[in-house]
């Protein structure tokens, strides 16, 4: 060190690092990150990403469709949207979405875990997923796909000149990434939940999620081997589902089915998780018949592996297997009936808060239960003859795949977006986004359900005229259904610079997850707690009041002067 003479020791002056370096040092700790959170906040970047654009294929198509003759696209391009709507939306946000961003967020916290079980496992997941979106992109952007996202063949391998190599192999790399999270979560929930959590002590989130994670190591295999074969037939000209070189393309829809059936559950029984800690926290109740919710998620999950054939009716299989299909199809809707009736139940006499989580939550049972309704329609063998490949079975879909799954999705990231971020939203813009959500899903997806009764078949690019008014409708609706989705986008960025603290509890609920800091520290929680009651404690709240309810709407009415009802 140099001196002065006559003076103190010469100290240099500290010289801040370069800002480009502090931005890369930052860019480096978060994609090299092992943290849970930091995972789940990179796939929730990177799904939301996914959703845009499988939504504005989406808008295209249904702008398209105001007109019988098809207003903006030629046929081939028609084609191309569809295939690329749906294989974005199943593969790239429907599956991951919950688990993904909530489930890797949240299964340490709500059982007392430092972290999952494997770490670099679980950034491995998310590079196999951006991997894959990768290609997809890739296939978009050289001019796209144009077999649906089902990729039957003989067509997928054999005659479609377009980049069906390319798709197939995202979704085959992009079924590793679901399989690392699936083992990934269920090793964590066996082993490495805090003292005192017993299996009947866990939050029903993480029930539906290790049910979804058996189902995702289990199925997942089977897609990747069938599309590995589509593309060694196409590539190799090898004879497996192609009739013309000996092949059979019924087999391709057995293997395809036998995993996309249960790949809906994959869909909805995290967004079943996400409802139930909905009801019970707005509630101020323990869940009604909580062992029986969490037991429908397994039994939902086996028998989901016994219903794939109800997608062949008209495939060319026995009547004797379609009338066992069909029977089977309606034992799994008693799991998820079971699921309606509890929430309802648990409803009954609470002290129910309707603040923007709850409102999903509401929206979610009204549709998922209309869904799961015209299911039992569609496994009748004579009435699903009649609707086969129509907009019924659209209808059907998205009430099922988007008026639950996506709605749940929404109201599990208001709910928990306060322990992510450590904020508040807006909860009238919440509220204004919710009423949207669910009345603009309804415009949208309803009259298809009379389209495809009076028999307009779905993937077509026009139509003929006396079907207009039905897609008028459905595309007004597909409008406020849009302005519903792109709200939450602004206010939820709104509130990380300009949203109120959250506190660490701000809903008053009882699960682990409130009893750390919002967001949590790196570690979770200061020491590994000891559970020593279940997870819905709220027998202890008190039962009146609005001051009970602990909800942003309460809140806000103090703040006000709005006093307490």
């Amino acid at each position: 060190m140099a001196t002065i003479p006559g003076d103190l020791p010469y100290i240099p002056a500290y010289e801040a690092p370069p800002t480009y370096l502090n931005v890369a040092h930052t860019v480096r700790s978060w994609l090299l990150t092992k943290d849970h959170k930091r995972i789940a906040l990179l796939y929730l970047f990177s799904i939301t990403f996914f959703f845009a654009i499988g939504g504005v294929a989406a808008t295209i198509m249904r702008v398209h469709l105001l007109a019988p003759a098809g207003l903006l696209v030629e046929e081939m391009t028609y084609n191309k949207l569809f295939t690329m709507h749906g294989v974005i939306m199943v593969w790239f946000f429907l599956i991951p979405s919950i688990p993904t961003t909530m489930g890797n967020f949240l299964i340490p916290l709500m059982i007392g875990a430092r972290d999952l079980a494997f770490p670099k496992l679980n950034l491995a997941s998310w590079y196999l997923f951006m991997a894959a979106g990768f290609f997809i992109l890739l296939a978009l952007l050289l001019g796209g796909v144009d077999t649906g996202w089902t990729f039957y063949t003989p067509y997928s391998s054999r005659s479609s000149n377009t980049y069906v190599t390319l798709a197939v192999l995202a979704i085959f790399i992009n079924g590793f990434s679901s399989i690392l999270t699936g083992l990934n979560f269920i090793v964590t929930i066996h082993t490495m939940r805090a003292p005192g959590m017993t299996w009947f002590r866990l939050p029903l989130f993480c029930w539906s999620h290790y049910a979804t994670s058996l189902v995702m190591v289990l199925a997942t295999p089977v897609l990747a081997i069938t599309l590995a074969l589509v593309g060694i037939e196409r590539v190799f000209k090898v004879g497996i589902f192609d009739p013309a070189i000996g092949g059979d393309p019924v087999l391709m829809q057995h293997l395809f089915w036998f995993y996309s059936h249960p790949a809906v559950y994959i869909m909805i029984l995290p967004a079943f998780g996400v409802v139930s800690e909905l009801v019970t926290c707005f509630s101020r109740k323990r869940p009604f018949g909580y062992e029986f919710i969490a037991f429908s998620s397994l039994a939902i999950a086996m028998i989901g592996f016994l219903v794939w054939a109800h997608h062949m009716f008209v495939a060319n299989i026995s009547i004797y297997a379609g009338m066992a299909f069909s029977l089977l199809s309606f034992l799994v809707a008693v799991p998820s009936a079971i699921k309606v009736f509890n929430w309802t139940a648990t409803l009954y006499k609470g002290s129910v808060a309707l603040d923007t989580p709850m409102l999903c939550a509401l929206g979610f049972i009204g549709l998922f239960t209309l869904g799961g309704l015209t299911g039992v329609m569609l496994a009748t063998l004579g009435f699903d003859v009649h609707v086969h490949d129509t907009y019924f079975v659209i209808a059907h879909f998205h009430y099922i795949m988007v008026g639950g799954s996506v709605i749940a999705y929404f109201g599990g990231l208001h709910f928990w977006w306060p322990k992510m971020t450590g904020r508040m939203y807006n909860e009238w813009a919440g509220r204004i986004a919710a009423a949207l959500i669910f009345l603009g899903f309804n415009l949208t997806f309803f009259p298809q359900f009379v389209l495809g009764y009076l028999g307009m078949p779905r993937r077509y690019h026009s139509y003929p005229p006396e079907f207009q008014v039905y897609n008028v409708l459905s595309t007004a609706g597909a409008s406020i259904l849009a302005v519903g989705y792109a709200l939450p986008f602004f206010y939820l960025l709104w509130s990380l610079r300009y949203g109120r603290l959250a506190g660490p509890n701000p809903w008053r609920a009882t699960g682990l997850e409130w009893q750390t800091t919002s967001p949590p520290p790196k570690d979770n929680f200061e020491k590994i707690p000891v559970v020593t009651e279940e997870a819905y404690a709220y027998y202890k709240l008190a039962p009146q009041g609005m001051a009970a309810l602990g909800s942003v709407a309460a809140a806000e009415a103090r703040e006000t002067g709005g006093g307490e009802s």
